[in-house]
């Protein structure tokens, strides 16, 4: 597969016609953030400058920038013809910001067989894909197998359950196994393991939830949304986010809160509070990142509730499970003055021995098959793989220019909304406003 991928990118990219004499060593640079990823990333170069990069007569090493303001700066040197490196960090919501100032690549089929396809759809932009995937980012209905285990065989749990379903959903509901939860069933079960609701729960809260005005809280909301249909543009490309299914998306979190059934500092939490929370031994359920998973099952550092933890995928709305998908990739800059060497770095990252290295070295590659072969040193990456194939979704727009400044302004309404600031007509009304103008630009 190598030789077939390196021919095709190559071809994508519409380099020069390759000498059949031996290659001049060439250096190419890939600019990225420091951090696991970058460390995991060195990994594979340190493979293919030993391996491959030695046939093709090409070194690659790292420029990492600073992870604070990672993204500006990177765009600002792209605007600016930057040839200081060749390849590049590309990320799904800053995509479109940077596509003028990429070179589009291929993949050929049998890599795309590979690939999760909406890692693909994730690095896509005007219908041409722009980074091979390296990393892919899904969501987990995180719960404490234990607590549930024991709901759906103790009688007497049931029957409190039910009474507290009949009284404030109004509706004759049993226990399920989380695998089957609707968005209603994870509120009956949050409720029943809150205190406010149930004196005897085994945990203060239901869940934890993640409502700072911050754009990756509404990544993990839109589930919400999507499950139930929804997206953020319809058909004829305007806004689409004054619609039912958010009205039901955005009215599930409000319940919770209003109802004690997630701490009342959840309005400010993100990832890391949501995290103590939930390792800490408060919370029954959490809708979490799949990165959360190898801390809060280290005995060492979540002693509380290591060996205890279920994963199930998200609840469903009427159009099933889904989860918010977003991926990490590789680039090509426009200005690079090494393309033909660069493309040969491109073709060996988009082989499954480049993917396997990575995911050995802590990365998570969106390949399915790697996934599952990791199940014994990394328990949760076959369902990350299955999870992200099964119900895996980039929204409409989500890899546009504009897509970081419409989830800014979809946090800053639906976080006024759960904080109780504005009523939900006014957040939708006024998010639906807010994405049109950011559109236009």
């Amino acid at each position: 597969m190598t030789s077939i991928l390196r021919k095709t990118l190559l071809a994508g990219l519409a380099l020069p016609f390759l000498s059949s004499t031996v290659a001049m060593a060439g250096e190419v640079t890939l600019l990225f953030w420091p951090g696991p990823e970058s460390e995991a990333m060195q990994k594979v170069l340190d493979a293919y400058n030993a391996g491959p990069g030695q046939a093709d007569g090409v070194t690659v090493k790292q420029l990492l920038f600073s992870r604070q303001g990672y993204f500006e700066k990177e765009q600002a040197d792209l605007a600016a013809g930057s040839s200081e490196f060749d390849l590049a960090l590309v990320t799904t919501y800053t995509l479109g910001r940077y596509a003028p100032y990429l070179d589009p690549i291929d993949v050929p089929a049998d890599a795309k067989t590979a690939f999760a396809p909406v890692s693909l759809q994730s690095l896509t932009f005007d219908g041409k894909l722009y980074g091979v995937p390296t990393d892919i980012s899904v969501h987990f209905l995180y719960y404490r197998k234990d607590l549930v285990d024991r709901l759906l065989s103790d009688p007497e749990w049931q029957k409190r359950y039910a009474a507290i379903a009949k009284e404030k959903l109004g509706r004759e509901m049993q226990p399920k196994a989380p695998d089957d939860w609707s968005w209603d069933d994870w509120i009956a079960a949050a409720l029943f393991f809150s205190a406010a609701d149930n004196p005897d729960s085994p945990t203060r809260f239901g869940t934890v939830l993640q409502m700072k005005n911050l754009i990756f809280n509404v990544m993990l909301w839109q589930a919400a949304l999507v499950s139930n249909g929804g997206d953020w543009l319809g058909a004829d490309g305007k806004p689409a986010i004054d619609s039912p299914a958010a009205r039901t998306g955005l009215q599930v979190y409000k319940t919770l809160i209003d109802a004690k059934a997630t701490p009342p500092g959840s309005i400010s939490y993100e990832y890391p509070e949501a995290n103590a929370a939930f390792q800490a031994g408060q919370a029954a359920t959490m809708l979490q990142w799949n990165a959360a998973f190898n801390e809060l099952n280290d005995s060492a550092k979540s002693p509380t509730v290591a060996g205890k933890i279920g994963l199930a995928p998200l609840p469903a709305g009427s159009a099933g499970h889904k989860s918010h998908v977003h991926s990490l990739g590789i680039g090509l800059n426009t200005a690079s003055k090494n393309k033909e060497d660069a493309g040969k770095v491109l073709a060996w990252l988009a082989t499954r021995d480049a993917m396997t290295v990575y995911a050995q070295a802590g990365g998570t590659p969106p390949v399915p098959e790697i996934l599952k072969a990791m199940a014994a040193a990394r328990p949760e990456f076959p369902l990350v793989g299955d999870f992200v194939d099964r119900y895996g979704f980039v929204v409409t727009g989500g890899t546009a220019a504009y897509a970081v400044p419409v989830y800014e302004v979809l946090a800053e309404k639906f976080s006024a909304f759960w904080a109780g600031q504005i009523d939900l007509d006014a957040a939708l009304k006024q998010a639906a406003e807010g994405m049109a103008d950011r559109i236009k630009g």
